[in-house]
């Protein structure tokens, strides 16, 4: 936090809650989370540069470690999508799962960082007051990285089955073609739609938001003496370790309910 300022348990999780944002125009109420866009970005490129090159160089010999290690990635996906999607995943599902579980996993990953060195480092050496390094822990990435989805599983709805083949889907399942259940199916798969891209945001922002206030938490204790600072150092590694877990169990999550949602998408009723 910034020099002169005093520290109190409410000014040290705002400071480390607070966005950067920016307004999309003057007078609109309209903003954007610049730290948000731009950590995201940059982990995009360093996590699917770093991929590129290792292919890039792939030799059919014995392989490197760094290559061995990108072989296991893409054949754990590609073997987790051929057991869920069975039409020729290739094109564009393995590719999509790959790209959305090494930049979920890439996100999340920023939350194992500790928050009050990288929030030092932001403001002394980029003159950043605010910036917040885990974009997944902001509720717009998850649901817009959700509702891409959503609009992939619509079209391929419509490319699969025509738009008169999804109309009956809506309208004559689950329960039947007689008109009087019309309005039923319908209202029933309208929940079904509205509840996917919520629950698919929804899941991996709470968990690693979770994970962000436990860590806060433990700052805090940290900065009550020298036993908070012990045990609060303790506790923190040991979360760090336990939140390996969440984050990896969180990133393949967020991909197997994309293969899910496309790959229902596919299939006729």
């Amino acid at each position: 936090m910034a020099s002169g300022t005093e520290l109190t348990p409410t000014s040290y999780i705002d400071h480390h809650l607070t966005y950067l944002t920016t307004q999309v125009s003057e007078g609109s109420f309209w903003v954007l989370h610049v730290d948000t866009l731009i950590t995201s970005i940059i982990l995009g490129v360093i996590s699917f540069g770093f991929i590129w090159l290792i292919v890039r160089k792939a030799t059919p010999g014995v392989p490197s470690k760094s290559q061995a290690f990108v072989e296991l990635a893409v054949e754990f996906i590609d073997n987790e999508v051929k057991n869920t999607f069975h039409g020729n995943r290739h094109v564009l599902v393995a590719p999509l799962a790959l790209t959305v579980f090494i930049w979920v996993l890439m996100m999340n990953a920023m939350d194992i960082l500790p928050i009050d060195i990288m929030a030092w480092v932001t403001e002394n050496v980029f003159g950043l007051h605010n910036w917040k390094i885990v974009p997944t822990t902001d509720v717009n990435t998850t649901f817009a990285m959700a509702l891409s989805i959503w609009f992939l599983m619509i079209f391929f709805n419509l490319k699969v089955k025509g738009f008169g083949g999804w109309m009956h889907e809506l309208f004559c399942t689950p329960f039947g073609k007689n008109p009087l259940l019309w309005i039923l199916n319908l209202l029933f798969n309208f929940i079904e739609y509205v509840s996917k891209p919520l629950s698919h945001s929804l899941r991996l922002f709470g968990n690693i938001y979770a994970g962000e206030i436990i860590f806060l938490l433990l700052g805090m204790w940290a900065a009550t003496g020298v036993s908070g600072t012990i045990f609060g150092s303790i506790l923190g590694a040991g979360w760090a370790i336990f939140h390996i877990l969440i984050v990896t169990l969180q990133a393949f999550i967020f991909m197997m309910l994309t293969v899910v949602y496309i790959s229902m998408a596919h299939e006729s009723h």
